[in-house]
């Protein structure tokens, strides 16, 4: 009975907005109190520490910071250029390439909704103007947003790793392969559409123009190549890349001559802000996976599985299922938070192999910010372009369905995933 009488209280304060990080420490203190357990609190501030005392979890501040420096150094600028010259003469060359920018922007913010803003203030608007549709001009971008955080260096990928204790330089080379196919499937799905639309073709660049624009965004693309190559290679841990991608985005900042003490101060204070909720949150799971951990609730839920015949892939369709749908209305670290601790211990016991698990889990939720009816995703774009949220709604829905099916893929293809960390030695 106390243990319902939590869980409605955690309830009302949910909605009545409070923040979870603490709603969730605070039920799982009082729960230790309920269940009597509360002789083991004493050992509470040791697990927090280790569960943030953490070497992977040093890049997670840097590689933020990094992303914050290049948003405002011109970095983003110079690839939409870049792309713009690569692939605008084609038919429905503004689709084409408003999904190479996201794909440029992975190495940048790896956050799917900073990257549908920055899009949708630049290049949507040019869509429009060059005779789109409205609706798909938002709903590609809403859509071709997911690829930045897939695409490492990933953030989402960071927590996931410090939270299954899982080699975040593997995950790293993991998402590269996801990414670059989710990439491929909007490029294929923007060709049809082109054709069946009849969408217009870009104005061709000239080859000295397009010599320029790689030669304006060579520091920028320079980024991700010194950091994933340093990865790859052993030459670097992700926190040391992280460190030496903050030093690059610097450099950056004062090739495109817009770097200053703002700049700096800015990043720094959104840096602390973004840091300080993920740390606050890891500290109030580690006391609910602490609980977890005490009243056997992973082995519990391994039983049921077992008892429910939800053995293999039918386990990984319902976890699909879990992660899509709390996606939509959850934030990614929320989300991994609440859930990874207790439903991915019973599939890695399965044979899933936790890498494998982790790109899943990251492209579920990805697509989450870009399914109806609360994809933050969708919510950002219609802000920004004033367009109707539904209107927006339903012209992603062809984009949704693809990317389902790309997931459907990787979920039973493991060595999509897997196999290039494999190949490296991971």
């Amino acid at each position: 009975m106390p243990v319902v009488v939590i869980s409605v209280f955690s309830l009302a304060l949910l909605i009545g907005g409070a923040v979870l990080s603490h709603i969730i420490g605070t039920a799982s203190i009082l729960s230790f109190i309920a269940l009597g357990r509360d002789r083991f609190l004493a050992a509470a501030p040791q697990r927090i520490l280790a569960n943030i005392d953490l070497f992977s979890l040093m890049s997670m501040p840097l590689f933020i910071l990094a992303g914050e420096i290049m948003n405002r150094a011109g970095v983003t600028q110079a690839l939409l250029d870049l792309a713009s010259a690569m692939m605008a003469r084609l038919r429905g060359g503004l689709g084409h390439v408003n999904v190479l920018t996201s794909v440029f922007f992975a190495g940048i913010s790896g956050s799917a909704v900073a990257d549908a803003a920055s899009v949708s203030n630049t290049l949507v608007p040019a869509m429009r103007k060059s005779g789109y549709p409205m609706a798909y001009a938002c709903a590609i971008t809403a859509a071709s947003s997911v690829i930045g955080p897939i695409i490492p260096p990933s953030i989402t990928l960071i927590f996931y790793g410090a939270l299954m204790q899982t080699s975040v330089t593997a995950l790293f080379i993991a998402g590269i392969v996801p990414g670059l196919l989710m990439a491929l499937v909007l490029f294929g799905l923007n060709a049809y559409m082109a054709r069946r639309h009849d969408h217009p073709r870009g104005e061709r660049v000239a080859f000295g123009v397009f010599l320029r624009r790689v030669w304006v965004a060579a520091p920028a693309m320079l980024i991700p190549a010194i950091i994933m190559g340093g990865i790859v290679f052993g030459i670097m841990t992700p926190t040391e890349a992280a460190a030496v991608a903050v030093l690059c985005a610097i450099v950056a900042g004062l090739i495109y001559r817009q770097m200053s003490i703002e700049v700096i101060f800015q990043s720094l204070y959104r840096t602390a802000v973004m840091s300080g909720s993920i740390f606050i949150l890891l500290a109030a799971v580690a006391i609910f996976g602490y609980l977890a951990g005490i009243e056997q609730l992973p082995r519990a839920i391994s039983g049921l599985i077992t008892d429910l015949g939800l053995d293999g892939w039918r386990y990984l369709l319902l976890l699909n299922l879990i992660f899509l749908v709390f996606g939509t209305f959850l934030d990614v670290p929320v989300a991994l938070a609440l859930f990874v601790p207790l439903l991915v211990p019973p599939a890695i016991e399965m044979g899933v192999d936790p890498v494998h698990m982790g790109i899943v889990i990251l492209v579920n939720l990805m697509l989450g910010i870009v399914t109806p009816p609360l994809g933050a995703a969708l919510l950002v774009v219609s802000t920004v372009t004033k367009v109707n949220y539904w209107t927006i709604a339903r012209a992603v829905l062809p984009f949704l369905l693809v990317q389902i099916a790309l997931l459907m893929l990787l979920t039973f293809v493991p060595a999509l995933s897997t196999a290039l960390p494999r190949a490296f030695g991971y």
